[in-house]
């Protein structure tokens, strides 16, 4: 017998099973739910593979019929078997689109559900500070709205299903290689303006766990700085789910709990016995220990532990619809970040295109951590091209080792792609040799040693270019990678990401115009690895502060390859007539600007709003993304386009609270957060009554 309740309990409801529940466990039962089980024994079953089977993180009493939790991790989708491989998450947040994002979720709540599992481990939000972080592929971009607003949809869409979304790693986890112990030092303004609000978000919007990270903030430890998880996280924000650690190194010692760690994950090694004594000498009250279970119990109740309004059977893993969601999201995902003329290609005038790049023939899906899915099938960049050219075209590939036979290809081709770019070698969750994963005892993954592309490949391009004046390189990469030794040498430029399992079907499609471009940057492409904020991938201790991306462009004058939210279409767009108002709740601004598409194909857009105080000192960035939405358009149509923001992310955080800088406030509207792709408005804003006038 499990113990449930009816579907969409009223809240009163939940609260009084749980105090039942509470009444009737023992304090060893209570102890039992907040730690995992069985872990560590069965990946050695498994022969270290993780993710082999879902995993008892908290929860489960099988005398009360209380379901355990069940975790699998993510993002890319579920961890376990021959799932839907998805594009990661730093394409999704390319692509823009909350929509399509909340639609992913629910995709991957469906397969956790017919896996078995009802605990999702996979809603990453850490904030790019830099592109040599190992792990950025997990996450969704360099600013913090941005990653907020994509958290929340992948945290609404699983939580659709009666799986618990976890959004981690709480707080500041922007390093790999050291990440059991850095510490990172920072002043609160940049915790509470760069590196928490995405958290937040994802905490209103209801999420009902969240993982601590490994390291430390301004000297405690993630999963033992009260501040960050009961102060913050509990009492300010008012989040009433629970709190896991990251596996195994995550939980210290039982200390952890009387900060706020509600569960050790993923096995029961600091809690437990250790847990239980100290409730017994008193120096862990009995409220906190039912505070803790409480909140387990609260998440379960609220998506787990109630009535199924729909069936998960195994038919659902990898399913035709799922499988279309993936090539939808690599379609919206691919940014075009240069084009002189030369796609989309016209296949029909073609008879021979030229593939190059060991990166073109391989499934190139991600890296080999926590984040690995392993897709049933994947279609390479090769693949999908010979798929989607006419059966007249011959398509020729070359891995480019030898670059005089590059030249002799090249010059016989009507068009050239070269794929370039990093794998699970270069980049990633950080796995040491020896390990399960690693081959030939070599070091997998980790923080980047370099931002390039490399020797090899940049000669692989010029030699490509050289010979053919229509090379296309298509970068794979999880974050921004340097292109200044040949970018200007080639006349077109895609991302292409690490682009899951319809990644060749979605990058054909893009390269033979049957889909219009529509990716823009989550991030800013630096020209010098010298305009980018210090970074140490073997330093212990390390200070970050309100400045990266493109706000630290900006502040230093310095212009980017790419800035972020850049992408080019097969179409143009212009953005005229910007107007702002304010809502008749007071709190919310609707900005609304005249998109045209002044080309001669349909497309979409990404409609950006940034925000910035005219009156700013030295110690305010000049603009932040503060709102944005996509548009499709036909050729020749304008559309007015609206974009609520919330008046709360204009504010910063100044002696202990959130202020509104009062005065005049530059609004931007546009295509990306470049001056020039933009048009502006100014309005006054009043601190006291929160009032606008629009100029």
């Amino acid at each position: 017998m499990v113990t449930v309740i009816e579907k969409d309990a009223s809240p009163e409801v939940i609260e009084d099973r749980i105090d039942e529940l509470l009444s009737g466990l023992t304090l060893e039962e209570k102890v039992s739910m907040l730690s995992g089980h069985g872990f560590l024994e069965q990946i050695q079953k498994d022969g270290g593979r993780y993710g082999a089977r879902m995993y008892h993180v908290a929860a489960g009493n099988q005398r009360l019929g209380i379901p355990p939790l069940l975790f699998n991790d993510g993002p890319r989708g579920v961890n376990m078997g021959h799932s839907t491989c998805f594009p990661v998450p730093m394409a999704r947040g390319a692509s823009f689109d909350v929509g399509l994002e909340r639609r992913i979720g629910e995709a991957i709540g469906r397969e956790m559900r017919a896996r078995g599992g009802n605990l999702f481990g996979g809603v990453c939000i850490n904030l790019l500070r830099h592109p040599a972080w190992g792990r950025a592929q997990e996450t969704y971009g360099e600013d913090p709205f941005l990653l907020g607003e994509m958290g929340a949809a992948l945290v609404t869409g699983v939580q659709q299903h009666g799986v618990v979304a976890t959004v981690k790693h709480y707080a500041a986890n922007s390093m790999e290689n050291v990440r059991f112990k850095v510490d990172v030092t920072l002043d609160e303004r940049p915790l509470r303006e760069v590196y928490l609000p995405h958290f937040k978000r994802c905490v209103d919007a209801g999420v009902g766990a969240v993982m601590s990270a490994y390291n430390q903030v301004n000297g405690a430890y993630c999963g033992h700085s009260e501040a960050l998880l009961t102060k913050i996280l509990k009492h300010e924000w008012g989040f009433d789910g629970f709190v896991y650690s990251d596996f195994v190194l995550g939980c210290r010692d039982w200390s952890a709990f009387s900060a706020g760690l509600d569960v050790e994950a993923p096995d029961t090694i600091h809690f437990g016995p250790h847990l239980r004594s100290a409730i017994e000498r008193g120096e862990v009250s009995q409220a906190r220990l039912d505070d803790g279970a409480r909140r387990v119990l609260r998440s379960l109740f609220r998506r787990v532990a109630m009535p199924d309004s729909e069936s998960y059977g195994p038919e659902l893993v990898a399913c035709d619809a799922h499988v279309a969601l993936a090539r939808e999201s690599v379609q919206k995902s691919i940014v075009l970040l240069r084009n002189e003329g030369v796609l989309p290609w016209d296949a029909a005038t073609f008879d021979r295109v030229l593939v190059l790049g060991k990166l073109a023939d391989v499934p190139n899906l991600g890296d080999r951590g926590s984040s690995e899915v392993s897709p049933p099938s994947a279609v390479t960049p090769l693949a999908g091209l010979r798929a989607a050219l006419p059966d007249g075209c011959e398509v020729v590939y070359d891995a480019g080792e030898d670059l005089a036979r590059v030249r002799v290809l090249a010059a016989t081709a009507d068009a050239v792609l070269v794929v370039a770019g990093l794998s699970y070698e270069d980049e990633g969750e950080f796995i040491p040799g020896g390990h399960v994963g690693a081959s030939d005892g070599k070091d997998l993954g980790g923080d980047r040693r370099e931002l390039g592309l490399g020797p090899e490949q940049e000669a692989l391009i010029h030699a490509a270019a050289e010979a053919n004046a229509s090379t296309i390189v298509a970068v794979m990469a999880g974050s921004a990678v340097l292109m200044e030794s040949w970018r200007e040498r080639v006349p077109g430029i895609l991302m292409l990401w690490y682009p899951g399992m319809e990644g060749g079907t979605g990058l054909a499609g893009v390269l033979l115009g049957q889909v219009n471009p529509s990716g823009r940057l989550p991030f800013s492409v630096p020209r010098s690895a010298d305009d980018l904020p210090f970074f140490d991938r073997e330093a212990e201790a390390i200070t970050y502060d309100l400045w990266h991306g493109y706000t630290k462009l900006e502040r230093d004058d310095v212009e980017p390859a790419y800035p972020f939210g850049f992408g080019l279409s097969y179409t143009c767009f212009a953005f005229s007539n910007p107007t702002v108002a304010l809502d008749e709740t007071g709190e919310t601004l609707r900005v609304e600007v005249e998109v045209a598409n002044t080309g001669a194909r349909a497309g979409e857009t990404v409609v950006q709003v940034y925000a910035g105080w005219a009156e700013s000192a030295a110690d305010q960035p000049r603009k932040r993304l503060c709102g944005f939405g996509r548009v499709l358009l036909s050729a020749g149509e304008t559309q007015t386009v609206s974009v609520e923001v919330a008046l709360r992310q204009l504010a910063f955080f100044d002696a202990g609270r959130w202020r509104l800088g009062t005065g005049d406030w530059s609004i931007w509207i546009g295509g990306s957060s470049r001056d020039a792709d933009l048009v502006s408005t100014t309005i006054e804003l009043t601190d006291r009554s929160w009032s606008i006038r629009a100029r």
